[in-house]
């Protein structure tokens, strides 16, 4: 089971390009380099099961995600890639995809972006960040957010399958989010919306949370 990871929220041009390399050192190739490690042997046994937990942002991008969202994209090409070669040998590869949970993780995260300093960012791009975004977070976090023992639960079904799937979600509440992608292949329906959620409707959106 490969579960390390780490988080970054914010505007692009506050983040530095070594926070960036890190976090993918950590989320992309921590799995990269565990999955060197094990596969051979599983091959050589022809059975095995390799578990990923990756991100409902490993399937749609989320404002102000820009570089956790490619680290999760980036799981996920890797295991949709190997996926065919690892079947051949009897290795099933599996990626959890939680949405938001409520842990410890994301608590931190969002510490620090309260105290960060936003100036290399225009005025505009940081008020959209602070007063819409890490707000409206916080209600889908209250709102929508799994407990690390119910990710767990899903896990373990995912082990204990007979036949394990390549994707499991774990909150019904983002497959719409996720199914916007594949209705309009031009990805103007998904940008549309999102959009609108951000910027026309996030009253609406923090209400209905609430």
């Amino acid at each position: 089971v490969s579960n390390a990871g780490v988080g970054m929220a914010g505007p692009l041009e506050c983040q530095s390009m070594a926070a960036m390399q890190s976090l993918m050192d950590t989320n992309f190739f921590g799995l990269v380099r565990l999955v060197k490690e094990v596969l051979p042997d599983m091959k050589r046994r022809r059975g095995g099961h390799i578990v990923v937990i990756s991100s409902i942002m490993g399937l749609q991008g989320i404002v102000f995600n820009d570089i956790y969202a490619a680290s999760k994209f980036a799981v996920e090409g890797f295991c949709e890639s190997l996926v065919v070669q690892a079947l051949r040998f009897n290795v099933a590869i599996s990626l959890v995809e939680p949405g938001p949970v409520m842990t410890e993780f994301e608590t931190k995260l969002y510490e620090e972006a309260e105290r960060a300093d936003y100036s290399r960012t225009d005025p505009e791009t940081a008020e959209i960040f602070t007063n819409l975004y890490l707000r409206n977070s916080k209600d889908v976090f209250a709102s929508l957010g799994q407990t690390p023992e119910d990710i767990a639960e899903h896990t373990l079904r995912v082990i204990e399958a007979a036949r394990p799937p390549f994707r499991h979600q774990t909150n019904v509440a983002y497959t719409p989010m996720a199914a916007l992608k594949h209705a309009d292949p031009s990805g103007a329906l998904m940008t549309d919306a999102f959009y609108k959620l951000v910027f026309k409707y996030d009253t609406v959106l923090r209400l209905s949370l609430r």
